[in-house]
């Protein structure tokens, strides 16, 4: 079951905050209830809050980037939210543990076992998703087209996406998902932006890595959001034209199969409301036309204008979702309902790629990294 939250983008974008704020409390109260020295308690609670502030969102810029070490200013925040993340999973339980009725033998026992849970659940699973934030797996799909043309069926697509290379994952993890991918042996290759996270961040490196991927018929690019903050568009369109990649950013390509024709679009990130029109005189009739782009926003408009395939990412597939009540639950439902996997909307399908990176924090609960092959089917 997959509730749909409403789309509050403002939760989204102060999330950072919002969750230190929640987890400073939770840890206080955490504390008190565990009957940790006061002066340890308050003195933690005042630490995190600190660093969270020179750290966390780039509260203050000119702090931040005096920091010398680059990755500790990825690092300190990530594990301040992991923190954060233990604490509040730690309050929720010892709060359960307290509702049971009072004068109740079996309640004295239960608590015992709630309050050595309260840390070691949490625990053990934010620890599992640390170390396994990395184990990508290769998702394999059939997407079935309407009047999909002959020389177009079965034609194998991979995509990956939302890659931030940096302090999370390394040109090392980059080269092993190349790897992986060339193996797979695609007709065509995609990825679909977020090759960094900040400007600071080893694009070259990774553009040179990704020059590995090999295709049948080349390897094509879109923008992402990440790209756009960090005012690398330009470049990383240039450099990549150089390594032999294709990054579209408002602009088509026509490939021929055999005697069909497969009409690539693709788009950048920023103001996507403004310019989806621009995507008009991009599309062709009669003609397979699939859209790249970042964010699976665009999916209702691109349906609407009669686009049969869109690939994005941008989403992580929610990076750190929950389980509560039978309903899975992540940050990314209250800013889409396209979450990650395979999507229908009027005859016209879009994958959501759950992306290999991380932001933020250095984690992944419910949605492993993936390469994704899509093959295109008639239905």
């Amino acid at each position: 079951m997959i509730v749909v939250l409403p789309q509050l983008s403002f939760l989204r974008d102060t999330y950072g905050t919002i969750l230190c704020l929640t987890g400073v409390a939770a840890q206080v109260f955490a504390g008190r209830r565990l009957r940790v020295s006061p002066r340890l308690n308050y003195g933690l609670a005042l630490l995190v809050t600190v660093l969270y502030c020179l750290f966390g969102d780039q509260m203050i810029p000119a702090l931040w980037y005096a920091v010398p070490a680059i990755y500790a200013r990825d690092w300190i925040p990530g594990l301040i939210s992991v923190w954060n993340l233990l604490t509040i999973s730690a309050a929720i339980l010892i709060l359960v543990g307290h509702r049971l009725p009072h004068f109740n033998a079996e309640r004295r026992k239960f608590l015992r076992i709630s309050t050595a849970a309260a840390f070691a659940v949490p625990t053990a699973v934010l620890g599992a998703g640390i170390v396994t934030r990395k184990d990508f797996q290769v998702n394999e799909v059939d997407i079935k087209i309407p009047d999909l043309p002959k020389d177009l069926r079965g034609l194998r697509l991979l995509q990956i996406s939302d890659i931030h290379l940096g302090a999370f994952f390394s040109r090392k993890d980059l080269a092993r998902v190349v790897d992986a991918s060339n193996g797979l042996r695609p007709d065509l290759a995609f990825i679909t932006g977020d090759l960094i996270t900040t400007e600071e961040d080893p694009l070259d490196t990774c553009l040179l890595e990704l020059s590995r991927l090999r295709s049948a018929t080349g390897v094509w690019g879109c923008m992402g959001n990440h790209e756009m903050h960090a005012r690398v568009q330009r470049y990383t369109k240039a450099r990549a034209r150089e390594l032999g990649m294709d990054f579209l950013r408002f602009e088509q390509r026509s490939l021929k199969f055999g005697n069909s024709r497969l009409n690539l679009l693709g788009v950048d990130y920023q103001n996507w409301r403004l310019n989806m029109p621009k995507i008009d005189e991009l599309l062709s009739k009669d003609t397979f036309n699939l859209l790249l782009a970042h964010t699976p926003e665009v999916f209702p408009d691109a349906a609407a204008k009669g686009v049969q395939l869109t690939l994005s990412g941008h989403t992580h597939g929610g990076q750190i979702n929950l389980e509560l009540l039978g309903a899975n639950l992540n940050v990314v439902d209250l800013d889409t309902k396209y979450t990650k996997g395979l999507y229908t909307l009027s005859g016209s399908s879009i994958y959501v790629n759950s992306g290999l990176g991380t932001i933020g924090v250095p984690l992944r609960i419910g949605a492993p990294p993936e390469i994704t092959v899509i093959r295109l089917c008639n239905s």
